[in-house]
């Protein structure tokens, strides 16, 4: 019997937390449709490459809005098991309200594990799809536009234009010495990789002596070798939010290497592996609401108390993130407090039901 009555509630809370994101993810794509509609007309990219890349962005707005979700699914799916009576006929066949928390839990952690995938396995490649679809429709190579600049020991780059990992326009390259005193400019007109190491065009290099001379020499085609690869640039194309945690790690180990900032990676990562957990909180946080005053609520009154209570959440959980950020908080701090204030808060309240 308490088998049952675990799968019965696992069963009812998955199932209405399903209906809860697809109404939450119409929500966002007609958001994300309206926002993007002032993109169509130019060049290629017109309504039916807007919708194809609404659809790509649709894993990243669910992993966005997972806790929230599970917040209200949970809300909903236990209010209904309450106002229909049968949380109370289980507490009278002996299953208890930590059983019922239980139950609660098992459906949050497979919750936190669909939203774990989405967030780092879709959500990658929804972006990376949508960046294709508007890079082709506008006849542009994906990434087209993109600065960035980094650090490879001695030598600093500059891409002016990333086209994509393995290509950049308008490169580049500067070594400094012990006292950080130029000592040669490399510029390129364009760069591909090829074998394991970059074959540079239409390159001009500048050698600046101690007493103050310079060399300029032109070169058709130069290679330059070095710790920067299409693995490292790949991380910079997309977004750190749309990053999984296999890329984080391997970008934040890269700046790690050359002695860069990697907070702002660091706590993207702590906030990533607390997603699972942060699903189960918030779960766990809306099963007190089935026993106390919001059991003979109806529908309307639960939705709008479990969406004022998730978008609290949110906000606490973005604040702490951009505290830790500024403040130079430990990434792990930052990331975890939330969650686990969240979880206590709710376990705190479980308590008190008799």
């Amino acid at each position: 019997m308490p088998r049952l009555l675990t799968l019965h509630i696992v069963r009812h809370v998955l199932g209405t937390t399903a209906v809860v994101a697809l109404a939450m993810l119409a929500i966002h794509s007609f958001i994300s449709l309206v926002t993007e509609a002032d993109e169509t007309g130019k060049g290629g990219f017109g309504v039916a490459q807007l919708l194809l890349s609404t659809f790509f962005h649709l894993p990243s707005g669910l992993a966005l809005l997972m806790p929230i979700v599970a917040m209200i699914g949970a809300l909903m799916g236990l209010g209904m098991l309450s106002g229909q009576g049968e949380l109370t006929a289980m507490r009278a066949a002996g299953f208890s309200v930590r059983s019922i928390a239980l139950a609660t839990l098992i459906a949050g952690a497979l919750l936190g594990a669909t939203g774990w995938f989405v967030s780092d396995v879709l959500a990658p490649a929804g972006e990376r799809a949508a960046d294709a679809v508007k890079a082709r429709a506008r006849g542009l190579a994906v990434g087209t536009g993109k600065t960035v600049w980094l650090r490879d020991g001695d030598q600093v780059l500059r891409i002016r234009n990333l086209r994509a990992e393995d290509r950049a326009d308008n490169l580049e390259i500067y070594r400094l010495g012990p006292d950080f005193r130029l000592l040669q400019a490399l510029s390129a007109a364009r760069a591909r990789y090829q074998g394991d190491r970059w074959l540079l065009e239409d390159v001009q290099e500048t050698r600046l002596a101690a007493d103050g001379r310079t060399e300029v020499a032109r070169h058709e085609r130069m290679e330059w070798s070095g710790a920067v690869n299409p693995n490292v640039l790949r991380l910079y194309v997309l977004e750190a939010d749309a990053l999984s945690v296999t890329g984080l790690r391997r970008l934040i180990a890269y700046l790690d290497d050359n002695r860069l900032d990697a907070q702002q990676y660091r706590l993207q990562l702590w906030r990533k592996l607390f997603e699972p957990l942060t699903v189960m909180a918030m779960a766990l946080f809306a099963v007190p609401f089935a026993f106390g005053g919001l059991r003979d609520s109806g529908a309307g009154q639960r939705l709008l108390i479990g969406i004022l209570l998730g978008v609290g959440f949110y906000v606490v959980n973005r604040v702490s993130l951009s505290f830790g950020q500024i403040y130079g908080w430990s990434p792990l701090l930052a990331a975890g407090t939330p969650t686990l204030a969240w979880a206590a808060l709710g376990s705190w309240r479980l308590r008190r039901i008799r």
